[in-house]
């Protein structure tokens, strides 16, 4: 699938630290291959309707997506206890 990144995503992601941009990538190369790998704890969001998920980059963030026909937008950078 074709990864693509909004802009929200990319200042979300311009803020991170090196070691947290690291292990975006990572990740992002996971759900790359397989969206439902086992690292990435990845959950539909709710309203459920929408097909909007999000994968763990680390215990504190996790990025949100939306899959579309055969592309992943990357939506955002979020702090999961927010």
């Amino acid at each position: 699938m074709k990864i693509i990144t909004t802009k929200q995503f990319s200042r979300d992601y311009y803020q991170l630290s090196d070691a947290l941009k690291s292990k975006t990538k990572k990740q992002i190369n996971f759900l790359e291959k397989n969206r439902f790998h086992p690292s990435l704890h990845s959950e539909k969001l709710e309203p459920k309707s929408e097909n909007i998920f999000s994968f763990r980059i680390n215990k504190k963030f996790r990025v949100s997506f939306l899959i579309e026909e055969n592309c992943i937008f990357l939506i955002c950078i979020t702090n999961h206890y927010q």
